[in-house]
C-alpha cells in the first residue's frame, strides 16, 4: 500500500465504491414514472419494484465501471477533489473490480429480465442500449464523458429511458405528458454531474478530460449548473396544458434550494469544500423527484383548491 493511501475493511471498500449518495439519480426517474403511470390507472407493485432494482444495480454498475477506467486512464489523480475511489486508493484491484463489474451487469440483466414479462422484448434493447452505454461512458477508444457527451447521456438514461420506459412498462404506451416528465428529470439530475464538472475543472483539463465545465470555462460551467435544474423546474409548466395543476406548480418549489446551491456554489469557487454543495444538489434532486411526483399525484386525483379552474 503506497504511504498516504488510507486502509478500510473490504466490505467498506465496495460500498464506497457503489457511492450510495448517487442512487438518488436511479430513484427519482422511475419514481417519477410510477407516479405517471399511478395517475393513468396502470401502476403494478412487482414491475414497480423491479425497475427500481434495475435502476439501482446499472448506476452501481456505472460507478464501478467509472472507477475502474478512471482509474487505468490516470485521471484520479492525487490532487482529486471528489470522493475517494477504490482501485486509486488500492482497495479494490483492478481484477477485482473486473468482477464486480461482470457479476453487477449479470445481476442487474437478470434483474432487467423479469420486465419482460411486462413491456415485451423491445426491453431487451432498451436493457442492452443501458449496459452498453454504461460502459462507453469511461470506457473504449472514445470515452464520451471525457469529450463532453456526459451531460447528453445522462438527459437520456436519467431521464427520458427510465421514466419512459417504466411507464411504458406498466401502461403499454408512452404519452406527451411522460416525455415532459422525462425532460424534466433528466435536466434536473444533470445538475448533479454539473457540480462534479465544475468542481473538478482543473484536473480534468489536466487530464485531458474535455467536459463542458472545461470546454466553456468554469464561469459559464456554474452558470449552466444553475440553468439547467431551472430550466428542468420551469418546464414542468408545460403540465398546465393538460390539467395537471400540482405537477406544473409544486416542483417550482425546488428553485428555491437549486437558488441558495448555486449561490454556496459561486461563493466557494473550488477545493473540496464543494463536495458540500454536491451533496445539497443531490438532497436538492431528490426533493425535486418528490415534488414532481407528488404533483402527478394530486393532479390525477384531481384533489386540491385548483379543481375546476383548469
Amino acid at each position: 500500500m503506497d504511504a498516504g493511501k488510507s486502509v478500510i475493511s473490504p466490505g467498506k471498500a465496495w460500498v464506497l465504491a457503489a457511492r450510495p449518495k448517487t442512487l438518488a439519480g436511479a430513484a427519482v426517474p422511475v419514481m417519477v414514472g410510477c407516479a405517471l403511470a399511478w395517475m393513468d390507472g396502470g401502476f403494478r407493485l412487482l414491475p414497480a419494484v423491479l425497475c427500481f432494482l434495475f435502476a439501482f444495480l446499472m448506476q452501481i454498475d456505472a460507478n464501478f465501471i467509472n472507477d475502474l477506467y478512471d482509474f487505468m486512464r490516470g485521471s484520479d489523480r492525487k490532487d482529486r477533489l471528489g470522493p475517494e475511489r477504490a482501485c486509486a486508493q488500492g482497495w479494490i484491484t483492478v481484477n477485482g473490480m473486473k468482477r464486480g463489474i461482470a457479476v453487477t451487469t449479470v445481476v442487474a440483466c437478470m434483474a432487467g429480465s423479469g420486465l419482460l414479462f411486462y413491456g415485451g422484448p423491445i426491453l431487451i434493447l432498451i436493457g442492452a442500449a443501458c449496459v452498453v452505454f454504461a460502459f462507453l461512458y469511461t470506457a473504449g477508444p472514445y470515452p464520451l464523458a471525457y469529450y463532453g457527451w456526459g451531460d447528453l447521456l445522462v438527459v437520456v438514461f436519467f431521464g427520458f429511458v427510465p421514466v419512459g420506459a417504466t411507464y411504458y412498462i406498466m401502461c403499454g404506451t408512452v404519452t406527451l405528458p411522460v416525455f415532459v416528465a422525462s425532460l424534466c428529470c433528466g435536466l434536473v439530475i444533470d445538475t448533479l454531474l454539473m457540480i462534479n464538472n465544475f468542481r473538478d475543472c482543473e484536473q480534468d483539463a489536466l487530464s485531458g478530460k474535455r467536459t463542458l465545465a472545461v470546454r466553456l470555462g468554469k464561469k459559464a460551467g456554474g452558470l449552466l449548473y444553475f440553468m439547467t435544474g431551472a430550466a428542468g423546474a420551469v418546464a414542468c409548466l408545460v403540465f398546465l396544458a393538460y390539467g395537471y395543476v400540482w405537477a406544473a406548480l409544486l416542483p417550482q418549489l425546488y428553485l428555491i434550494p437549486h437558488s441558495i446551491s448555486w449561490r454556496r456554489m459561486n461563493a466557494i469557487g473550488k477545493g473540496k469544500e464543494l463536495n458540500r454543495v454536491l451533496g445539497q444538489t443531490s438532497r436538492n434532486m431528490f426533493f425535486f423527484g418528490l415534488l414532481l411526483s407528488a404533483g402527478l399525484l394530486l393532479s390525477g386525483s384531481r384533489i386540491g383548491i385548483f379543481e375546476g379552474l383548469f
